[in-house]
């Protein structure tokens, strides 16, 4: 059994500072540290529960984040940006199932630790067919266009709460529960990547209870900016249209062209929003 492993940063243990996120920010190599013990706890039970090969992918801001000095050495990892399927980089249908450690809330959710989609400031929201989309339904939609289901869920209690109603029975371990965007009560890095551990094991040992997430082709992928300078530069890019003043949309039915797109995405948007001062 092959089992894919994607690595947020927002929902991991301990974390709730912006300045955890990124190089050079307050706390961020620590940051590094209690990421890669969570994607190791995963990739510990997974292989407690038979799994024969685990893959790994950092899946936040610029991919080179988790430590590969540190990783379990049973595991691969893949790392670094220019990743054109970016969060589900390396997936396909030869996974059993995913795994998604450290994620967090969609942009708005209450309670929600670092909560955001995609983008930390310039997306109000995305949308996927209709429906409001974080980055669990998004991931999980990509798996799922590949029939893979996802077995498991980590990251604050509000990103497990959205898991649960999205995916049905999927295994979740919350290790912080929000009080507010940026603080959170913490469960202590051993409890939590216990619980992780064990709870990945129990994923896989009911593996067949797990169904692809797999919304109807055509994909359309709706997002709604803060800026309409943004909007106007991302409508530029050819398949996209605009939907109104701060809006986009692009209709497909090949999934792993929204998660490219999303990549295209996230460097005009930084482009315009960082040259555009106050304004955001």
């Amino acid at each position: 059994m092959k089992v894919y492993v994607s690595v947020d940063m927002e929902g991991v243990t301990g974390l709730t500072d912006p300045e955890e996120m990124h190089a050079g920010g307050r706390g961020y190599e620590r940051g590094c540290e209690l990421m890669t013990a969570d994607a190791n706890a995963v990739v510990q039970g997974a292989f407690d529960a038979g799994a024969e090969a685990v893959r790994v992918n950092d899946a936040h801001g610029s991919t080179k984040n988790l430590r590969i000095d540190l990783l379990d050495e049973r595991a691969t990892l893949i790392r670094g940006p220019g990743k054109p399927l970016r969060m589900g980089q390396g997936l396909d249908e030869s996974y059993r199932v995913a795994c998604f450690a450290g994620y967090h809330a969609r942009a708005g959710v209450q309670h929600g630790v670092l909560n955001h989609t995609w983008m930390g400031k310039e997306i109000q929201n995305l949308y996927l067919n209709g429906e409001v989309c974080g980055e669990t339904r998004l991931v999980a939609s990509f798996a799922g266009s590949l029939g893979v289901p996802v077995a498991l869920v980590t990251g604050d209690e509000a990103v497990c709460e959205e898991a649960r109603e999205l995916l049905g029975d999927v295994e979740t371990v919350a290790v912080k529960d929000g009080v507010d965007r940026f603080s959170a009560e913490l469960l202590p890095p051993a409890v939590a990547q216990a619980r992780i551990r064990e709870a990945t094991a129990r994923a896989l040992g009911r593996v067949t209870d797990f169904r692809p997430f797999t919304p109807e082709p055509p994909f359309t992928l709706g997002v709604e900016w803060n800026s309409t300078a943004i909007a106007a530069g991302c409508a530029i890019i050819p398949g996209v249209t605009s939907a109104g003043p701060r809006h986009t949309e692009f209709v497909t039915d090949d999934f792993s062209q929204i998660m490219a797109l999303l990549g295209l995405f996230a460097m005009i948007g930084g482009q315009v929003a960082c040259g555009s001062g106050v304004y955001g």
